[in-house]
């Protein structure tokens, strides 16, 4: 997760200002005004914050400013030279704004409905056919070294008169001496964006980030606020809100028009907006710029205020030969809000402390307090109505090759303001850290850790294929990998070697793969295993490899058989929002349990079986980005659907059988503004011709044959029937439908917060030709299977627990067979 947290006060903090002053404007009852609009003698503006505070910054000195705000008396301050916190208090009036009296109606509505009907004829993406420009863009991690006291203590403990005991260390003093001659991260971005055919794609030219030589795409794609201010959900850092202008805005929000400023020349009315949930950060508040002529967004100021203080300033410039309003600048500011607990990002190299719970003593505010995250894009070289084709326009954004090596006479031309000495030590001092921590280095290892590999010189370790169990082989030890980048960027060579302690046998894979294309991730690949595998289960192709230092299911499962097999794929991307393997296979399988099967009166206890197979995944909402490294799905949305068809080959390489399968899943989530999830999946296969149980389908059971419900309970597996008994149910044709709710974690105290899950599972199925099965007993499912749960996860230190319970037409005679309790366990790598 790639989650910055920090801290500053307001929202208008500059860094570079040698002019500051502060305060807070309240009204005659001392509650404070949000968003009082404050103008300086040089004719800037700003807008206090939503508990009144402000603060002004200039390159020059600042002598006077107006505080104005709608119902209230505009009142006019003299800044003195040695003041420079201004507590301002503004009295009513009874006169109300001349530019709109509408009778017994909020005046704020009024606009809002007005707003809401023009979005179309004033939203850029709606209006123009195609456009184009430039964005300069800079995000920094820093601090404010004058808000950070940076006294130099020694690294005791003392008492003072009141025999308290006070531990007091130089940490803040060494922090202040570090942000005085640098930031604590920077990283600049050149883009170029082109709108054409209803799409946005942007181009990254240039990218530069502090202390690699390889940036981070995955902060180049972290989505920090909504590049329209016209979607119908805004986002801020990564979590989508009902925009306060979409068409059922007005349920979910209240609005107050508190002035008329003017910009670029034109009247705007300032409308403040606030969810109506009085819930603390139950979702946006801020306010909008309203041209009172065409009723567009002249501004914005979009803010959340809770774990978090975001902040996200749109501004827009005027072009009269389009009447529209076209993105020019924007402002994102991460700050520390109202917290309970420690926040730690990257390893703790950024971090702020929690606030004192309730009834103990107010914790004064050390120098990560004062640490935030500030962001800043201009847009430029405006081009409307372009003929200019979009290249790969299903790509949301594309870097270019030599985006991370350009000179620095190509940012020199694109900067705002030239970088200043700070900022030009913070990349020379942070390159040389990360050369010699090897920052660089353990980022791309863990990278590889979380997908379940260790890098050894040329080589990943498969921390999977090091140590398992189950009822079949027993502790499973092995030893695999694939060979890296180092090795090679466009040949590797893969393989595994493995021996269970129970059923003695050697097992081992040894594949190979070479690049065909490097944009769309087309590999061929051959391999030879040897192995076993567990029978009737599912295995989409294309389905992404999952780790987990645990894998609890297999501990469980006894009936596997065993395969021989030689094939040759083609792994691709080369269709747009999709992945797709294509395969041919030759397995010789071999059941390693009680089983024959009947062909026409002809018994198998082994076969062989060559088919080809088609495997692709369909994520058409979803957004991808290409790097010169390959082509990435940054933003996962849903529906996404997953295909994959089998077809037996006949009389080819000894081919036993003539068959055919068709299995495909559906997955949809979606995601509530209050931090609710509700998911579905739908999953079917159909089997037709001939086809032993091994290749079959199981449903996915999850339960022990074990007496009491105390020897059943065991961890709990993924989208599995919890109270469905290891091959209780075969079938060759089955549909599977799955719906699960999560509510937000349940505080019970400070480190037990639960998270809520509803889950409800049901599955239909049918068995053809049951006499072709000859050994095992089993059900089928023409009747249906069911069962729902509760889940608790992550009640303390990533443990959870689960109840299940199994009900309708296959539910088993005694109450305590029906229910099955389950652990889960998740780790948060907190990435």
């Amino acid at each position: 997760m790639k989650l910055f947290c920090f801290l500053t006060l307001f929202f208008t903090l500059t860094l570079h200002a040698q002019f500051q002053i502060n305060g807070i404007v309240n009204d005659s009852k001392n509650k404070p005004l949000p968003f009082a609009t404050i103008t300086t003698s040089d004719n800037n503006n700003t807008i206090t914050d939503v508990d009144g505070k402000f603060i002004l910054s200039s390159k020059v000195k600042i002598t006077s400013f107006t505080v104005s705000y709608i119902g209230y008396q505009t009142k006019a301050i003299t800044v003195s030279d040695n003041k420079k916190f201004y507590p301002i208090s503004l009295k009513q009036r009874t006169d109300n704004l001349k530019e709109v009296i509408i009778s017994n109606e909020n005046p704020a509505l009024a606009i809002l409905r007005k707003v809401i009907s023009n979005k179309n004829n004033n939203n850029p993406q709606k209006k123009l056919n195609s456009f184009e420009y430039k964005t300069y863009s800079k995000l920094i991690v820093t601090a404010n070294p004058d808000s950070i006291k940076g006294r130099i203590d020694s690294s005791a403990a003392y008492k003072d008169l009141k025999k308290k005991r006070i531990n007091v260390d130089s940490s803040d003093y060494k922090f202040k001496e570090l942000i005085s001659k640098q930031h604590l991260f920077q990283t600049e971005k050149l883009s170029q964006y082109q709108f054409g055919n209803k799409k946005l794609k942007e181009t990254i030219l240039g990218t530069k980030m502090a202390g690699f030589k390889q940036p981070v795409y995955e902060i180049i794609a972290f989505n920090l606020q909504s590049i329209s201010i016209y979607d119908p959900k805004y986002e801020l850092f990564e979590t989508k809100y009902n925009n306060p202008i979409s068409n059922d805005a007005l349920k979910d929000y209240n609005y107050k028009l508190l002035d008329t400023v003017a910009i670029q020349g034109r009247n705007t009315f300032m409308v403040y907006f606030k969810n109506k949930k009085k819930r603390r950060a139950s979702g946006l508040e801020g306010v909008l710029y309203i041209d009172q002529e065409n009723y567009a967004i002249a501004k914005a100021v979009m803010r959340i205020k809770g774990v978090l203080d975001i902040s996200g300033v749109h501004e827009f410039e005027y072009v009269p030969e389009e009447k529209i309003w076209f993105p020019g600048n924007t402002t994102f500011k991460i700050v520390k809000g109202k917290n309970d607990d420690d926040i730690k990002i990257l390893g703790g190299t950024i971090q702020f402390d929690g606030d004192i719970e309730e009834g103990f003593e107010i914790r004064e505010k050390s120098a990560s307090d004062f640490t935030y995250l500030l962001s800043e894009s201009n847009n430029f070289d405006i081009h409307y109505n372009t003929t200019t084709p979009i290249n790969n326009p299903s790509l949301y954004i594309e870097i270019e090759d030599d985006a991370s090596k350009k000179t620095e006479d190509f940012w020199n031309q694109y900067r705002k303001e030239s970088l200043d000495l700070k900022g030009q030590k913070t990349y020379l001092l942070l390159d040389s850290l990360s050369v010699r921590n090897r920052i660089e280095k353990r980022l791309g290892i863990g990278r590889k850790i979380i997908n379940g590999f260790y890098p050894i010189g040329p080589a990943d370790l498969d921390l999977k294929k090091i140590i398992s169990y189950n009822n079949y082989e027993g502790f499973r030890l092995g030893l695999g990998g694939i060979t890296n980048e180092r090795f090679s960027k466009y040949f590797r060579i893969e393989g595994y070697g493995a021996y269970g302690t129970k059923d003695g046998n050697f097992k081992y894979n040894l594949g190979f793969g070479v690049l065909l294309d490097k944009n769309t991730n087309t590999w061929l690949n051959g391999s030879y295993t040897d192995d076993v595998r567990e029978i009737a289960s599912t295995l989409f192709a294309v389905d992404k490899r999952v780790f987990k230092i645990y894998d609890p299911r297999p501990i469980n499962i006894s009936t596997f058989y065993h395969y021989i097999s030689w094939k040759t794929n083609l792994q691709t991307k080369i269709i747009p929002k999709t992945e797709a393997v294509l395969e041919i296979s030759r397995n010789q399988i071999e059941p390693k349990f009680d089983y024959l099967f009947n062909l026409n009166g002809k018994l198998y206890s082994s076969y062989v079986m060559t088919t080809t197979m088609l495997s692709i995944v369909w994520a058409p909402f979803s957004d991808f980005m290409q790097t010169p490294t390959g082509r990435n799905e940054t933003e996962k949305r849903f529906p996404r659907f997953t295909f994959q068809y089998t077809q037996s080959l006949p009389n080819v390489l000894d081919n036993d059988f003539t068959f055919s399968k068709i299995d495909f899943k559906t997955e949809y989530e979606k995601k509530y503004l209050n931090g609710q999830k509700t998911s579905f999946l739908l999953q079917g296969g159909f089997a037709t011709g001939d086809v032993p149980i091994t290749h079959l389908y199981n449903t996915m059971p999850n339960n022990l044959n074990k007496e009491t419900i105390i020897q059943r309970i065991t961890f709990s597996g993924r989208n599995s029937f919890e109270t469905m008994y290891f091959n209780e149910f075969f079938s060759n044709q089955y549909a599977f439908f799955q719906v699960k709710h999560g509510f937000n974690r349940i505080k019970i105290m400070k480190k037990v917060r639960p998270s809520l899950v509803l889950v409800t599972r049901m599955a239909w199925g049918h068995m053809q030709n049951p006499e072709q099965h000859i050994g095992p007993a089993y059900k089928t499912l023409e009747k249906g299977f069911f069962e729902s749960g509760i889940e608790l996860n992550k009640i303390y230190k990533g443990f959870g627990l689960g109840g299940f319970y199994r009900y309708g037409p296959n539910q088993l005679p005694k109450f305590e067979d029906n229910i099955a309790v389950k652990i889960s366990y998740v780790i948060d790598l907190g990435l």
